[in-house]
């Protein structure tokens, strides 16, 4: 089976981009927000997380992943001080979403538990300018014939085609914005993981399809190129290694290959620190790695600031 991600684009109708969109990676790289004030309270949480919340002697992966993911946001609420709008979030979780589309003559749709979604009283602006929106018709679309870019895909009856929110967003709702979504690969046994690929792909079709639902919800069914594109950010970890999306849906006509595509912008297998060592390793009496965190890797904390502030600073 091709690449999860390459599959994904297929699917969505989307051109990559490497790395971390401006808007966002500007925020990682201005001093005047002050997040390396921030980074020795992210280095202490990593030690919360993976050496001092259990008395176990290595905490399982179940444990401190979640662990991890919670002191990051608390972290991240502390921002709201210094701006206010970042209190109008709601993190939800075990939300439902369902999207259809077609894509050629396949009906396609996403569904299942997206994760924990952080929900905004605001959308997050394009992050793609007008221009760079025109430009994406130019962008061929891989294709993988003649193996079906749907190999790979659960072949069910739809009888309804859905495109719903869950219960994240009912009318009247006010956080009714998705903003993020955090997928935590916390498994224990490695084969129970997404590895890193098959994760990035799960972000990029279930923050697709929350656009997609949201763009619908506010545009209709009609297939068209939207005047105000939806974004929506995705983050995931396993607790250690983070992956950082940002997708912007540009458009809901899907069928053919031509005109505008979506636009995703990923940053891959960003580690947040590079070993955790629960109790020290000692040879012939000397202690050779003491017990700690090493390898800290405060940009990857940045980034995953630098995502939660986007579209309030």
């Amino acid at each position: 089976v091709f690449p999860g991600v390459r599959q994904a684009q297929w699917l969505t109708k989307t051109k990559l981009v490497e790395g971390l969109p401006p808007a966002v990676q500007g925020i990682v790289d201005n001093p005047a927000l002050g997040l390396q004030e921030l980074e020795e309270r992210a280095k202490h949480m990593v030690s919360h997380a993976r050496l001092w919340d259990t008395a176990e002697v290595a905490p399982r992966r179940e444990r401190y992943c979640p662990m991890l993911f919670e002191n990051l946001i608390h972290i991240c609420r502390l921002m709201s001080g210094k701006y206010p709008s970042l209190s109008k979030r709601m993190l939800a979780r075990n939300c439902r979403i369902a999207a259809t589309w077609e894509r050629e003559s396949i009906l396609l749709q996403v569904r299942g538990l997206s994760g924990i979604l952080m929900n905004s009283m605001t959308p997050i602006p394009p992050v793609a300018s007008k221009e760079e929106i025109l430009a994406t018709k130019e962008h061929v679309l891989e294709t993988f014939y003649p193996i079906a870019p749907t190999i790979d895909l659960q072949e069910v009856n739809v009888y309804k085609e859905l495109n719903d929110t869950g219960q994240c967003f009912r009318d009247g709702y006010p956080y009714s914005h998705p903003h993020t979504l955090f997928f935590l690969e916390s498994a224990n046994v490695r084969t129970d993981r997404f590895r890193p690929e098959q994760l990035r792909a799960k972000m990029l079709m279930f923050a697709f399809g929350n656009a997609l639902a949201r763009a619908k919800a506010l545009h209709g069914n009609d297939p068209k190129v939207l005047e105000q594109p939806v974004v929506v950010q995705s983050i995931g970890t396993d607790g250690q290694l983070f992956q950082f999306m940002v997708f912007q849906l540009n458009t809901t006509d899907l069928v053919s290959n031509d005109g505008v595509k979506n636009l995703v912008w990923i940053d891959s297998d960003q580690n947040l620190y590079e070993r955790a060592q629960c109790v020290p390793e000692v040879k012939k009496g000397v202690v050779t790695k003491p017990a700690g965190i090493s390898g800290f890797q405060p940009d990857t904390f940045k980034k995953f600031l630098a995502l939660y502030l986007h579209g309030t600073v």
